[in-house]
Formats: structure tokens, sequence, C-alpha cells
């Protein structure tokens, strides 16, 4: 009876724990960022808010708020201050946009970052554009 031939069998059993590994690591290191992305924006979210409410409203409009409330012109956070709310976002040259709304009795500023992708493939792009919202009841 002749032996059967068993060489480059341990590479082969290498190349497919290694490919696995590697799709772990990946996809930990890619869900990791979403996370922290997902963080930032609801930090810039919560930064812009408060800048809405301080530049925007004084305390005689607060005393008696109209039945609509008005948004202040323009955005209400400079480059600056948004950089120091959530540096992270800035990362790989991407811009997070900052907009304020306003419904009924509430003040609502969304972040999002347009630009962001999702390394892996296997998500689709369910992950793709984040953005987070802070309500202002007023």
């Amino acid at each position: 009876m002749r032996k059967l031939d068993q060489r480059g069998i341990a590479s082969f059993e290498f190349i497919l724990a290694f490919v696995s590994l590697f799709m772990l690591i990946f996809a930990i290191f890619d869900l990791g960022r979403y996370a922290i992305t997902m963080q930032s924006l609801r930090t810039l979210a919560s930064a812009g808010a408060r800048a809405v409410m301080i530049s925007c409203y004084t305390p005689a409009l607060l005393q008696s708020p109209p039945q609509s409330p008005s948004i202040c012109g323009g955005d209400p956070m400079s480059t600056t201050a948004k950089q120091n709310a959530a540096p992270f976002l800035y990362r790989g040259g991407l811009t997070p946009t900052l907009s304020v709304a306003s419904s009924g009795s509430n003040l609502t500023v969304t972040a999002s970052q347009a630009g962001f992708t999702m390394l892996m493939p296997i998500w689709g792009t369910a992950l793709n554009a984040p953005s987070a919202s802070t309500q202002i009841p007023f």
C-alpha cells in the first residue's frame, strides 16, 4: 500500500486559519471605528445644541418663547469649535456637517458624516453616512 503525500497540508491549514483571523480582526476594527464615529457625532450634536442655546436665545426670548422658535442664521459653531468638540471626525480629510431644524416645540440639532464608509464589504451600505441628533424641548 502506498503512503499518501502530506506535503503542503500545514500551509493550507495556516491559510484557512489566517484568512478567518484576518477577517475577524478587520471586522472588529471596522465596528470600533464606527462606534467611535457615532460617539463623536453624538458629542458634536450635543455641543452644537449647547452653542445654539447659548448664542441664539436671549433671556428675554426664554421668558416669553414664541409658538415656533426661530433659529439664528448660519452654523452655530465655528470649525475650530467643532474640531475641539469631536477631533476624531476630522481624521482622513472628512468634515462633519451640523444642521439645526425646528419642529413644533423642539429644536433638533443633527451632526452627520457624509463621507464615512465602512472598510469591510460585508456590512453593505447600512452603516455608511452615520448621523446623530439631539432634541431640545423649548
